[in-house]
């Protein structure tokens, strides 16, 4: 494995505008809430003020609890026994339960996380930093998350849904005996299927299963597994989802920020709604009010005002954030600095800033996940003799495809020499219309719009004959692309992690590790 490329976001014509604007501190409001040593050292003494011994002992064992059926490293229990002291603070990443992990770049978030904090413990030595993981439990869209895809095989597993995704109880194990076929040749083959079958035991949740594959992973790191799905927890964030019920603050507070990014970018990653919570019962459904009484969507439940206070004052677990909330809850019950996420979660959390300031919690500090591609020497050759670098893989690759089509030719050529002189004929001549009756003024400057159309429709046709012509060319550019982007998007959005760490194993992780970028973001391709 040698690294070959690291491409800034800033290079990248996919990211979008409104990350590379964060990033280059160009959004009012948000200049501190990015990477630098500086802002940690600020967020460092917001956090410390507003976090307390009390909230620390909460933490403590509501995390105990959770992890006790884990074998932990001594590296995690040192993590673990750290939360109880106030020089301790968290680095968080969070990420839906997919199956087997699902994509490749859930990994990456959380080698991230981890590689941040030792950044940080390097420049604040007399402080701790604790990796975490928040597990997005009760997420109902089971869709979403019971899948993955290798090279060769796409994996699912089929199971009762509706409510929140990390109680649903294991019973399908029939991929795992198609993942086993796949990889039991492969030389870490055997580590990734006793991996799946201890995670995804009958009878296990999804949340179980997580904890469990997760831990596996990344225990030697010191990572600690958190789950929202907690009535301790929730008990501490009743206040926020009262005032959430009663005033629909999220909405109202974070208004002008909406309003603001949907003019200058066109549109929020999601908007808020009026009552940003769900409620838990059998199934995980939205709450609403219709101005006299809230009713959960989709069933029979309905509340008074009372009733649902009551309710939440009793039952704080059976309230579930939605996904603009969630980012509260999160900082309400953790001592964290950072949280890191990728471009879309950038984005949603951008929108609650002013929110986070009327509930006096410090907005974090916001860091655009790294993103890694990794390129077989074949794969690297074939971009090399056809004369492209890699970095066009990552512009529109239609542009450089229609270029690398059309290089060099004669016709190409001819047409350009000739389109420049009609343009410098009918500039010239445009001076002189200019002179006489306006009508004829106009007429020039149509006549020209038609003749230019003409030279556009002659090189369009000439790009298609040429295609044609060249269709082997053609056919090559286009399996390249697919050899980067499978499925047409970026790989790390479609293969799962077993498809590296079935040749390399355990030092795979700790090679992507190593090239991690902290201080900025970056797309990182490395040569397998």
């Amino acid at each position: 494995m040698k690294t070959i490329n690291k491409i800034s976001f800033n290079d990248i014509e996919s990211i979008p505008q409104l990350v590379k604007d964060f990033l280059n501190q160009n959004i009012e409001g948000f200049e501190n809430k990015t990477f630098s040593v500086e802002h940690f050292s600020q967020q460092i003494h917001l956090k410390k003020d507003s976090f307390s011994s009390e909230q620390r002992n909460i933490l403590f064992d509501v995390f105990e609890k959770q992890l006790s059926d884990l074998n932990l490293s001594s590296k995690q229990k040192e993590n673990l026994e750290n939360l109880k002291l106030p020089n301790t603070f968290t680095i968080t990443t969070g990420h839906q339960l997919n199956l087997f992990s699902g994509p490749v770049f859930f990994v990456y978030k959380i080698l991230q996380t981890i590689k941040t904090c030792t950044f940080l413990k390097e420049h604040f030595p007399d402080f701790n930093f604790v990796p975490v993981y928040w597990m997005a439990s009760e997420d109902h869209d089971f869709a979403e998350i019971n899948h993955f895809k290798t090279e060769n095989n796409y994996y699912e597993i089929n199971e009762k849904s509706g409510g929140p995704v990390g109680r649903i109880k294991i019973s399908d194990t029939y991929f795992i005996s198609e993942f086993e076929k796949e990889f039991k040749d492969s030389v870490f083959g055997t580590e990734l299927i006793l991996m799946l079958k201890e995670a995804y035991k009958v009878g296990n949740t999804l949340t179980q299963a997580i904890q469990i594959l997760v831990n596996r992973l990344f225990s030697e790191f010191g990572l600690l597994i958190l789950d929202g799905d907690s009535k301790g927890l929730k008990e501490q964030i009743k206040e926020v989802f009262k005032d959430e019920l009663l005033n629909f603050s999220l909405q109202k507070t974070s208004k002008e920020k909406v309003d603001f990014l949907t003019d200058k970018y066109g549109k929020v990653q999601v908007n808020p709604r009026e009552i940003n919570l769900f409620y838990l019962s059998e199934t995980r459904d939205r709450i609403d009010f219709n101005g006299q009484k809230y009713f959960v969507v989709d069933t029979d439940i309905q509340f008074t005002e009372q009733e649902i206070i009551t309710e939440l004052e009793n039952h704080p677990e059976k309230f579930s954030p939605n996904a603009l909330m969630r980012p509260v809850y999160q900082e309400k019950v953790l001592p964290n600095l950072a949280y890191i996420g990728g471009n879309a979660e950038i984005m949603y959390w951008l929108e609650l800033k002013d929110y986070f300031s009327k509930l006096h919690i410090p907005f974090p500090i916001l860091i655009p996940r790294n993103s890694m591609l990794f390129l077989k020497e074949k794969t690297l050759g074939k971009i090399e003799k056809l004369d492209l670098k890699i970095e066009d893989f990552f512009q529109n690759f239609t542009v450089i495809t229609n270029r690398k089509i059309l290089k060099d030719n004669s016709i190409l050529e001819l047409l350009d020499k000739k389109e420049e002189i009609l343009t410098n004929s009918f500039a010239e001549l445009k001076v002189s219309a200019e002179t006489t009756e306006k009508s004829f003024g106009n007429m020039v400057k149509a006549e020209e719009v038609r003749q230019l159309k003409s030279f556009k429709r002659m090189k369009k046709r000439l790009l298609h004959a040429e295609k044609i012509k060249q269709g082997e060319l053609l056919e090559r550019l286009e399996n390249l692309f697919l050899d980067v982007h499978p499925s047409k998007i970026w790989q790390e959005r479609v293969y799962n992690f077993s498809v590296f760490f079935s040749d390399e194993g355990y030092p795979w992780l700790e090679n992507c590790l190593e090239e991690m970028v902290v201080q900025d973001s970056k797309l990182i391709i490395v040569a397998i």
